[in-house]
């Protein structure tokens, strides 16, 4: 595991909190899923009880689990055989999860919908901040090849969006503990989680920098929520 340079330092580790499920309900817009995030709920324990009619208290470990696969799942353009596959259940059954999924869903369903119409049209996508995926494939007579490039356009707004507010984060964080003439250092950024080491004398004040920059990156819809943990290696800091 990661260890400090100075053995009387800590490891700080900062992680965007289901990043792409809020990014899913910022683009879409869907009131249901804004809800959720704004509400500080449990989202997949909300979605497993809409999708097996049950109430949230009522919710099982397995239901959870099965919900959380599926809102990844679609978020990641996948399919019944995909999901069926996950899940070690039919096809058949995988579809009905799907089916509930967006009927509870609805705008989800139509941003997906719009996504791949558009960038069918465009032959591009691009991140909120504006950086351009292109698809040369979105129209691609190969089935294979098309449904690759579809869901690129409906992943990549998304996880193309994550990595610009990461990094306008990084940017930031940077210049406060410059300015500010901390000894704290960025060590490295891996997917949404950023590691720092740090003396203890600054874990309080690196903590406040470092939340309210990754928290306020980019302005969306729903609220950022941002994980940190002390520990003296990495995984101490999980």
């Amino acid at each position: 595991a990661f260890i400090p340079e100075n053995p009387d330092w800590f490891i700080l580790s900062a992680d965007y909190s289901q990043i792409e499920l809020r990014l899913m309900a910022h683009l879409s817009g869907d009131e249901r899923l804004r809800e959720s995030f704004i509400e500080g709920g449990d989202i997949h324990r909300e979605t497993a009880a809409l999708i097996f009619h049950v109430s949230p208290e009522d919710v099982t470990d397995e239901m959870r689990y099965r919900a959380k696969s599926i809102n990844f799942g679609i978020i990641y353009g996948m399919g019944a055989y995909g999901l069926a596959k996950e899940l070690n259940i039919t096809p058949e059954e995988a579809q009905e999860f799907i089916d509930a999924y967006f009927i509870n869903y609805p705008n989800v369903n139509k941003y997906i919908i719009n996504q791949i119409y558009s960038a069918r049209s465009n032959r591009f996508v691009t991140t909120l901040k504006g950086r351009t995926r292109y698809l040369p494939n979105i129209n691609s007579d190969n089935q294979r090849i098309r449904k690759s490039a579809e869901n690129i356009a409906i992943n990549a707004p998304i996880q193309g969006t994550a990595a610009d507010m990461i990094k306008l984060a990084m940017i930031n964080i940077y210049k406060k503990i410059k300015q500010k003439k901390m000894k704290t250092k960025m060590i490295i950024q891996i997917h949404d989680e950023l590691v720092f080491e740090l003396p203890e004398s600054e874990i309080e004040p690196a903590k406040s920098i470092i939340k309210t920059e990754m928290e306020n990156a980019l302005k969306l819809s729903v609220p950022i929520k941002v994980d940190i943990d002390i520990g003296k290696n990495w995984l101490e800091a999980h």
